[in-house]
């Protein structure tokens, strides 16, 4: 398993405060379908083979807490595709700005829309994707260790049923309701044909 990666500042930020509050309402309703809402990464994609699994990253970007009433959780998005011909899961990520890294979708409970933990990972099929964006799959930041703000960069490693890692480096974005267009969430799955080719979703 990877060491927890470094977070990456571009601009210094205030020391972090005692943060105990729980998780608010404008992450509880943290894919759908498209990755409209998604922002690209430095790089754009990048790509890590094996075990017959190559798995594409594209997209990714990390919710900022500045001026967000809860500032002690935050979420990673990110489309996740596997153009091998065998299915690999999304089992786990790290990084050291945040105490816990753990794998969240929606679902319904009690006919209402609450969030949870998969404990069994994200399958992403031979051949498909799967987008983590506001609403339903996202790698959940607990416990964090200092505030996030607009123009940051978060080292994030994310974990694979296979055994393998994979190193990313996660631009901080600012994330509104507006923006979010907060939703039930969808398969949170596409195919290669209704996406770029390169993996790299804008």
């Amino acid at each position: 398993m990877s060491t927890p990666t470094r977070i990456r500042r571009a601009r210094r930020l205030v020391p972090a405060a005692a943060l105990a509050l729980a998780l608010g309402a404008g992450l509880a309703a943290c894919g759908g379908e498209d990755a409209e809402s998604a922002q690209e990464t430095r790089d754009d994609s990048s790509t890590v083979a094996a075990s017959g699994a190559e798995i594409t990253i594209g997209d990714a970007w990390v919710r900022a807490t500045a001026g967000a009433e809860d500032t002690s959780m935050s979420a990673a998005f990110m489309t996740i595709d596997n153009r091998g011909d065998e299915d690999v899961s999304l089992t786990g990520a790290s990084t050291d700005v945040a105490g816990t890294a753990e794998l969240h979708e929606m679902s319904m409970v009690d006919g209402a829309m609450a969030m949870q933990a998969m404990t069994d990972g994200l399958v992403v099929e031979a051949g498909r994707g799967k987008v983590l964006e506001p609403g339903g799959y996202h790698v959940m930041l607990m416990d964090l260790r200092e505030d996030l703000a607009p123009g940051d960069e978060v080292d994030l490693t994310l974990e694979f049923s296979d055994g393998s890692t994979q190193d990313l480096t996660v631009p901080v974005k600012e994330f509104t309701e507006e923006e979010g267009h907060y939703h039930a969430p969808g398969t949170g799955e596409h195919g290669h044909d209704e996406d770029s080719e390169d993996g790299a979703h804008s």
